[in-house]
């Protein structure tokens, strides 16, 4: 055995040691003589310490070589070190040592095969950069590429969007003694389809024919794809007729280019078409569907939501002796769950364990996202339970979907717990996970504990982006700090992020990086928010101000800025100035919106010019905008206003016939209007298509309840009233009082005794002034004993204190009286009436001396002297 072998045999002996292999090697290549024995053992040494991760030992055994005196065997280890390395993965060190021996040996340049060697290596990683430069270190070598070499090339600048130079370089392989092969043609054509240029690559087809070569089946599966997906199927059918001209068969990836592109483009009737073909015409040659096709056919009705034809997918997957993969499983509970099919994709789930596919990570957090956001939370938070108890471990976007679900359910407690058992996890939360709490706690106004999560963000290092200091703006802007808002968006154009220092909190450090500040600058949402807030609060000249600062900025307005202009400038009744803003927002290419025009016709509503608003409502229909229940009420208020209420039956029609459903107080203007105008009759149907539409509420009966009864209509309202008592509704914005007040002036004491009684036997605790004119009427007709009854039962309402409860005081009062003073009631007041109460006086007297209650004077509201200062 030879030196040369010895040496090997010891390194590879110590494999598993590589440092005691790396000193033999170094004590062997120091101490000989001959350096050729070791110079020899070099691609052993290499790979051992490869192996072993010991970078800076290769980098030594680089130097170490270098060191020798030169010569060829140097010279060759160094760039067989070189090869190694590259083809090891580690291009950044090959790469490195590749240029030391090139500035040690310019004049003893490598072959061609290292060179594209290391050419692989820079198409693998995307490095055109260090490809340009081999390339050009190539030429100054004056060595001669190869067809390879140029491939390689080619196929770099393509994958790198550089297909200008990509052609350039093509076009020069026959200048360079290089001839185009089929695989040159396929990657620029591969390149062209990539760039959306699909119709360049189609010409190089008949270049291929002209250079001799027939185009193989990548190239057009390549360009039929391309074209598919380009909705240009007809050009992807000729060519795969020119395929089988050319003696090639479509196979079943020539199917799934065209199915997968044509399921993207929608075209999902198409894709069917070809997919069933594939299944059954056998005599055609065509290839059976694989798992590929079947699954895409599955995505594809998913996304479309046939749901049944995606059932059938599944079933022809398991009668064909195929099984559903886990790819498979996760198309069918994506497209359940968006479909809103939760259940199905929960027994889907448990039968994809089963059946031994094991969900994974992406599987639970399609169900979850299902389940939160149909606030299905409980199930949600046992399915990360059962997720856990699978060994699969919740990831930022699981805990993100929960947390999102617990917000948008306003329960902030449980998702602040979810927030600190991802901490506590290991799973750290990133900015958005942040900002979705941060929102609800502004929104909730919980705003220190919003400025707590901030501190816990910076201290984390989670990171605070311009979408947190909108949120911050938003908060503030909200809760009635429009200042400090404006303060902050000043300071973000400097600061960044630490502007939100400025609210008081140390939790951020009064000077950003630079990086942080070009994250955190204002943007249109920034500005959007502050201008709404000035507008809401009035102060338009200032709001003007931030506007003008916007567009200095460069930040162009959309429609909302220009929207919430045209609806304050509208709401002040300053319509010339809001038609001054659509003309700019127009000129500047933003379209009216829905808020445009409503807002435009609450500004002409408020003006009464009616005409001016059918000339929009003309105008939304050529646009193809439909009208909402806030255009109609508009319209219809404005109506009212002109006593043009035969018009506002026209327009409830229309709402209806065009699926607008009229609210609450579309329904309030109408009655109203119509009792005012003694239409009751009219009144009457439109209280019933509001029954029909809004459902039996408290809202329509007392607003129905009262304008009868303001109208002088007694016995229809007190039709209506009755009918409110048997639903039981709260009758605390109803006339009640007025009511039994009005029965017995008309002298129908036993209609206002008998509602009396049922509101009673019903439970209702209400107002003791209500029993009054009952009394008094009872007393004047000396019916004593019920006149007492009642009394009687009046007196244990007004000791108990129970004045209010589902019956509330007149409305019509109650808006002008303080809540301290709202449980006082009006019966005292009643009780000193001048018009003939002395009778109910008197009975109260006579029942409480039965009580011996003391005087009638403890029953009245009391006295306080303060003294004078």
């Amino acid at each position: 055995m030879n030196q040369t072998s010895q040496v090997k045999k010891a390194l590879l002996k110590n494999s598993n040691n590589p440092k005691l292999a790396w000193q033999i090697f170094k004590r062997v290549i120091l101490s000989s003589p001959s350096k050729n024995l070791s110079i020899n053992s070099v691609p052993t040494i290499a790979h051992i310490l490869i192996g072993s991760k010991m970078l800076e030992e290769i980098q030594n055994l680089h130097n170490l070589l270098l060191s020798m005196q030169p010569g060829g065997n140097s010279h060759s280890s160094l760039l067989s070190l070189v090869k190694i390395l590259a083809k090891s993965g580690l291009f950044d060190i090959a790469f490195s040592q590749f240029q030391s021996v090139r500035i040690h040996f310019p004049e003893n340049p490598p072959c061609i095969y290292l060179y594209n060697v290391l050419f692989e290596c820079c198409v693998k990683k995307r490095r055109v950069d260090s490809l340009l430069w081999l390339y050009k270190d190539m030429v100054v070598a004056k060595l001669s590429p190869e067809t390879y070499t140029f491939n390689l090339l080619i196929h770099a600048l393509c994958d790198s969007g550089h297909l200008d130079d990509a052609r350039k370089l093509f076009d020069k392989m026959s200048d360079k003694g290089c001839r185009p092969n089929e695989f040159s043609f396929a990657i620029l054509v591969r390149g062209y389809c990539r760039a959306g240029l699909p119709n360049e690559g189609l010409d190089l087809l008949d270049m291929i024919r002209s250079s001799g070569f027939l185009p193989n089946r990548v190239v057009y599966n390549t360009l039929i794809s391309s074209f598919c997906r380009d909705g240009k199927a007809d050009v992807a059918e000729k060519l795969v007729e020119r395929m089988r001209e050319d003696g090639l068969l479509p196979d079943v990836v020539t199917f799934n280019s065209r199915i997968s592109a044509l399921c993207r483009t929608g075209k999902i009737l198409e894709a069917s078409r070809i997919f069933r073909d594939m299944q059954m015409d056998e005599e055609l040659g065509l290839p059976r569907p694989n798992i590929i096709t079947y699954n895409l056919m599955l995505e594809g009705f998913c996304k479309e939501g046939m749901l049944e034809e995606a059932k059938i997918v599944i079933e022809s997957i398991t009668k064909h002796g195929s099984y559903l993969n886990l790819k498979s499983y996760n198309i069918w509970l994506l497209g359940l769950v968006r479909n809103g099919k939760l259940l199905e994709a929960q027994v889907v789930l448990k039968e994809m364990v089963d059946k031994g596919v094991e969900p994974d990570i992406y599987s639970y957090n399609i169900l979850m996202d299902g389940l939160c956001k149909n606030t299905m939370l409980s199930d949600a938070t046992m399915l990360m339970s059962l997720m856990i108890s699978r060994g699969i471990s919740p990831d930022t976007i699981t805990y993100s979907t929960l947390l999102h679900g617990f917000c948008s359910n306003g329960e902030i407690f449980k998702a602040n717990n979810v927030l600190h058992e991802m901490i506590r996890n290991g799973c750290f939360p990133t900015t958005f996970t942040c900002n979705i709490l941060l929102h609800s706690l502004y929104t909730e106004g919980r705003i220190s504990e919003a400025e707590d999560l901030l501190q816990k963000m910076y201290g984390k290092s989670c990171g605070l982006d311009t979408v947190t200091c909108n949120i911050v703006i938003h908060g503030l802007c909200t809760s009635g700090k429009l200042d400090k808002a404006i303060e902050i968006l000043d300071e973000m154009w400097t600061q960044g992020s630490a502007a939100l220092g400025n609210l008081g909190n140390s939790f951020i450090s009064p000077v950003d990086d630079s990086n942080n500040r070009k994250k955190c600058l204002p943007d249109l949402i920034t500005y959007s928010t502050i201008i709404s807030g000035l507008c809401k609060a009035g102060r338009l000249d200032e709001a003007k101000n931030k506007f003008m600062e916007m567009m200095g900025k460069s930040l162009q307005p959309d429609s909302a800025i220009y929207d919430t202009f045209i609806h304050s400038f509208c709401k002040e009744g300053k319509i010339s100035s809001a038609f001054r803003v659509l003309k700019d927002m127009e000129k500047r290419g933003c379209s009216k919106s829905l808020q445009t025009y409503n807002s435009l016709i609450l500004g002409l509503a408020s003006k009464n010019q009616i005409f001016e608003i059918y000339g929009l409502m003309d105008e939304m229909r050529e646009r193809g905008i439909s009208p909402d229940v806030c255009t109609y009420n508009n319209i219809i208020r404005c109506l009212c206003e002109e006593s043009k209420i035969e018009d506002t039956i026209s327009c409830l029609d229309e709402m209806l016939q065009k699926g607008v459903l009229p609210n609450i107080s579309s329904f309030r203007m109408l009655v109203s209007a119509f009792c005012k105008a003694g239409e009751f009759r009219v009144a009457q149907e439109v209280f019933d298509i509001a029954l029909s539409t809004c459902g039996h509420t408290e809202g329509l009966y007392s607003l129905m309840f009262n304008e009868l009864l303001i109208a002088g209509e007694v016995l229809e309202a007190k039709d209506i009233f009755e009918a409110s008592l048997e639903k039981s509704f709260d009758l605390r914005n109803f006339l009640y009082k007025d009511l039994i007040d009005k029965l017995c002036k008309d002298e129908k004491l036993q209609e206002a005794s008998g509602i009396l009684h049922r509101m009673i036997d019903k439970g209702y605790e209400f107002d003791p002034a209500s029993f009054m004119p009952v009394i008094d009427a009872l007393g004047k007709r000396g019916n004593k004993q019920e006149a007492d009854e009642l009394a009687e039962r009046m007196m244990e309402m007004t000791s108990d204190s129970k004045v209010v409860n589902k019956a509330h005081q007149n409305p019509r009062e109650s808006v002008h009286r303080k809540q301290n003073k709202c449980r006082e009631s009006d019966w005292q007041t009643i009780l000193h009436r001048d018009d003939g109460s002395s009778i109910a006086l008197k009975t109260l007297k006579r029942v409480q001396k039965g009580w011996g209650q003391g005087s009638i004077s403890d029953l009245q509201p009391q006295k306080y002297d303060f003294p004078d200062y």
